[in-house]
């Protein structure tokens, strides 16, 4: 075995100030986190209550297996938007009679469970990740449709969600809904394209208009049940394929539903009794890295605390050393591995990855990629020696890979090396964060500084004289605005990222996304990367 030998000095003081950075930063995260789960509040929380109904995470609950977990994604979306935490949806991977699906459950202590524009972000999200790791979709509806208010961000992008079941469904993707309460309007037809329906007894109301609009339409009377109602549906339309009496029995026939799909995996799981643990504790991950990001730190110190007996063997340690790249099991997959050491990519570090990445497709091996990059190398020397094309045959070769990408942002991700180590634009299967993470364009001093000598310039061509006081106050305001816009919590309120975790629940979470991937063929590209300019 090579197993990675860590010279991390846990009694040290670095170790001790990362540490209590990470545990500040987590802190907050915490808290952020408390938002989501709070829904609507307890005003909201009471009166659901009340009408007799369960919370949506307790729907989840009953849902899944007994002490099984559920991966939940995008839990901070719409933060720091008008919009509250979550977006009145909650997403997540769970299982289902030992089946791996994707649950999508709305809130409706929030705004009666409306959508908003962060909710059909996040729900095409989720879709995007059942269609690419074919995991059946179930779907546990409560929602009055559109939040009226911002319908002109929701209407015209909101059919996708329609066209996603439907291609699902076509795909050989079961898809099952399961009507709580108002599926209304355009939500109407979450049931009626989904391939299973169950409503529950005078709690489900499934109709195109309400009794008010349809009094408006055609003047016609009518009633909730008589227009939509569980019983109507599975008695007269034929929309309800399974009628609960409530909403207990509604999440018992649903798992029925799942134990009956015969819905298998493309990969079988590896036996846990042979997948050994990382030889070094997952809680010295607090202290790795360091709370100033410019500071480096070996992420083989990372890689030794989460894949499997801490056994790496690495590819190329001499050449490139500021990119990682080696083979290893996690949670007993097989997994090639990209990690950023000292923070920029030269010219060696891009070509030595585009070999890699081109391996681990000849391998079906899935890759990992944990981010620390401040991106490819700038100057003169640099330039005149290629970095520009070097740079490309490492994005070319992530582009163009087809076995399975998860990233993981720890430390800095800035500039190109965002694209080159497969950030959201390249279609990681999964990517997440650590509340140590930073992403953006490039470094809030970088950018400010940047911004201050083209000014300054200008000012100079122009024959004006230049402002100095009015400069540094410019530079201050850029330096905060780029600073908190690359902040993790803001990024993944806008779904740059499908969550911002703990990281010693790192190995936990990869290991979850590793399963849900084998659900689906691993296959990589054979040829097809398109030209590398060498």
């Amino acid at each position: 075995m090579t197993v990675l030998a860590s010279a991390l000095d846990t009694g040290g003081p670095d170790y001790a100030d990362a540490r209590a950075a990470m545990l500040d930063k987590l802190a907050a995260l915490d808290a952020e986190h408390a938002k989501a789960l709070a829904g609507g509040g307890e005003k909201y929380t009471a009166r659901h209550r009340k009408r007799g109904k369960m919370l949506a995470r307790e729907r989840i609950e009953l849902l899944i297996d007994p002490d099984s977990p559920f991966l939940e994604l995008s839990p901070l979306a719409a933060w720091g938007s008008d919009y509250t935490v979550g977006a009145s949806l909650i997403t997540g991977i769970g299982v289902i009679e030992g089946v791996e699906c994707l649950i999508t459950a709305n809130d409706p202590t929030v705004r009666g469970g409306a959508s908003n524009p962060w909710t059909l972000k996040k729900a095409l999200r989720a879709n995007e990740i059942a269609y690419a790791n074919r995991l059946p979709v179930v779907s546990l509806v409560e929602s009055g449709g559109a939040d009226l208010p911002s319908q002109k961000e929701i209407f015209i992008p909101g059919g996708a969600l329609f066209r996603d079941l439907t291609r699902l469904s076509a795909a050989g993707i079961p898809t099952i809904a399961v009507v709580f309460g108002n599926s209304t309007a355009g939500g109407a037809y979450v049931p009626g394209m989904s391939d299973h329906a169950v409503m529950i007894k005078e709690r489900s109301k499934v109709f195109l208009g309400g009794p008010p609009l349809v009094k408006m339409a055609t003047g016609e009377e009518s009633d909730d049940e008589s227009l939509g109602g569980a019983e109507m549906h599975a008695r007269t339309s034929g929309l309800a394929d399974h009628y609960a009496v409530d909403e207990a029995d509604a999440l018992r026939q649903a798992r029925r539903i799942v134990a009956r799909l015969n819905h298998r995996k493309a990969h079988p799981d590896p036996d846990p009794a042979f997948v050994e643990p990382p030889q070094y504790d997952g809680e010295e991950l607090l202290g790795i890295v360091p709370g100033d990001l410019k500071t480096p730190f070996d992420p083989r110190e990372v890689i030794a605390r989460i894949v499997d007996g801490s056994d790496f063997d690495e590819f190329k340690p001499l050449y490139g050393p500021s990119l990682v790249t080696g083979w290893a099991s996690l949670h007993g997959y097989p997994v090639g591995i990209l990690a950023n050491a000292q923070g920029v990519l030269f010219g060696p570090e891009s070509q030595k990855a585009a070999q890699f990445i081109q391996l681990a497709n000849q391998r079906d091996v899935p890759l990992v990629f944990l981010h620390n990059t401040t991106g490819y190398m700038v100057g003169k020397e640099y330039e005149q020696s290629g970095i520009i094309k070097h740079g490309a045959m490492m994005i070319n070769a992530v582009s163009n890979s087809k076995v399975p990408h998860l990233s993981v942002l720890m430390g800095a991700s800035y500039g190109a090396g965002h694209y080159g180590m497969c950030g959201r634009a390249y279609d990681p299967r999964f990517l997440f964060a650590w509340p140590s993470a930073k992403s953006a364009v490039m470094g809030p001093q970088q950018l400010a500084g940047v911004l201050s000598i083209v000014a300054r310039a200008s000012a100079t061509a122009k024959g004006q004289p230049y402002d100095d006081e009015a400069d540094a106050g410019l530079r201050a305001l850029v330096e905060a605005q780029i600073e908190s816009e690359s902040l993790p919590m803001f990024l993944s309120g806008r779904l740059y990222d499908d969550g911002v975790v703990d990281p010693r629940d790192t190995r936990t979470v990869l290991g979850l996304c590793l399963s849900a991937i084998h659900t689906a063929p691993v296959e990589g590209a054979r040829g097809g990367f398109g030209v590398f300019r060498m």
